[in-house]
């Protein structure tokens, strides 16, 4: 009986050691995080398959689980929290809090570029909250801080930033990115510098490197090259895909049942080119966005769900109603044409995978015709057919004017005019720009 007390005593105690030594990090795993203080580090533990972040801020030790097996997410996981505990740490020693952006901070040395990089993703939050800047957008502003902008600045002093750094930065970036993507990257550090200027922590903003932006368009199609697209589209409808369905399932994720080509895939093609829309929004078209009007003129009103700020309907170009008519009457004896069905390929009902057969098939369309790339040997996308959609009101609408178009379509003058009439020539409106003006 001693035996058997003595042995449960000791089991007990090994497992209390054994459910301690579960939650020690495991020693091969602790990694830094680059750019930051040794004591920021991410580590496995034999409890969890989950990567766990340890930090030292505000005098003691924060630790927490990232909730992710990947290492470079638990990595960008650490560096948000640990400038989160930062952000609130230099909260309570007066640096300006979210809500009053104008106060002076009483120890401005102590105030990481991290830190204020959270305070302005914060603020962003609750920008996007009010309605006032577009989900995308604020991904876009976190993607860039967490892939080079807080590896690069997210620990120094923003008072030591100068712009030797910022040269430094652009040259790093530019040898492998655009110069958009360059000058959004230094707009996104200039946009946390001016919360340093507002704070207190800057006197002013260092001098930043000029960055002259090449305009890369997608790329319209001509006149001929679309109704060669939707020429192709016909011909090969209910044709297989020329790639084999092991390459199809590995490379593009497309199952067996849908790997040949669809009859909505030159009616996507036509639709897009005579309403304006966006690819993201095809796959989201349902029946209920769309109301006929018949009139003076004849045309679709979209309602479309708001994007990129923008929650006006869109209208048409009337060869849309027609291919509205042909989705109608193909898709009804299917009883697929109620109000919550998808325009285009309703049975699949999940639409990313919906939009990724639209995206397959267009590219084999492409190949098909020859016209896989631009006059710039630029890869074309479906984005090319809203392209399209815009230049040729441009060159074949009468006397249509930007503010117009760009409230039809969902975008600015601004964005018109640097990406899609950057590529109208005289020559293709040569018509009017030799007309005149009839006598009055």
């Amino acid at each position: 009986m001693l035996t058997q007390i003595t042995n449960q005593i000791v089991s007990a105690a090994n497992d209390t050691l054994i459910k301690r030594d579960r939650t020690v990090p495991l020693p091969h795993t602790i990694t830094a995080v680059v750019g930051y203080p040794s004591k920021l580090v991410v580590f496995k533990i034999a409890a969890s398959q989950y990567w766990q972040v340890r930090c030292f801020v505000s005098g003691r030790t924060h630790r927490k689980s990232t909730k992710t097996t990947s290492l470079m997410q638990a990595q960008r996981f650490a560096r948000w929290f640990y400038e989160s505990l930062l952000a609130k740490h230099h909260a309570a020693v007066q640096v300006p809090s979210l809500n009053s952006p104008t106060l002076t901070a009483s120890t401005p040395a102590a105030v990481s570029f991290g830190a204020l990089a959270a305070q302005v993703y914060a603020n962003e939050q609750s920008r996007v909250d009010r309605g006032e800047l577009g989900v995308g957008s604020l991904g876009m502003f976190r993607n860039r801080l967490d892939a080079h902008v807080l590896p690069r600045f997210g620990s120094i002093n923003p008072a030591d930033i100068d712009y030797a750094k910022l040269l430094a930065f652009t040259q790093f970036l530019s040898t492998s990115m655009s110069t958009t993507s360059v000058s959004n990257y230094l707009m996104t550090v200039k946009k946390v510098l001016q919360q340093a200027l507002r704070v207190g922590v800057l006197s002013a903003l260092p001098e930043f490197p000029k960055i002259k932006i090449k305009i890369a368009s997608r790329g319209a199609f001509t006149l001929t090259e679309y109704w060669d697209l939707r020429r192709a589209a016909r011909a090969l409808r209910g044709k297989p895909h020329p790639s084999s369905k092991a390459i199809l399932r590995k490379t593009y994720s497309l199952r067996f049942a849908h790997n040949v080509m669809p009859k909505d895939l030159d009616w996507v093609i036509g639709f897009m080119v005579n309403s304006f829309i966006r690819p993201g929004d095809i796959a989201k078209l349902q029946h209920k966005h769309v109301e006929l009007v018949r009139g003076t003129n004849t045309y679709l009103r979209l309602t479309l769900p708001a994007t990129k700020l923008h929650d006006t309907p869109v209208v048409t170009l009337r060869p849309a109603v027609q291919i509205y008519q042909q989705i109608l009457k193909h898709y009804h004896p299917m009883a697929l044409c109620g109000p919550d069905d998808y325009l285009f390929l309703p049975a699949i009902k999940d639409r990313t995978y919906a939009q990724l057969i639209i995206s397959v098939m267009f590219n084999w369309v492409l190949e098909h015709t020859g016209h896989r790339l631009n006059p710039n040997n630029k890869p074309r996308t479906l984005y090319s057919l809203r392209h399209s959609a815009i230049t040729f009101r441009l060159l074949y609408g009468q006397g249509i004017d930007l503010i117009t178009l760009a409230r039809n379509a969902r975008t600015s003058i601004e964005v018109i005019n640097n990406h899609y009439a950057s590529t109208v020539t005289g020559e293709q409106n040569i018509a009017m720009l030799q007309s005149r003006r009839g006598k009055r």
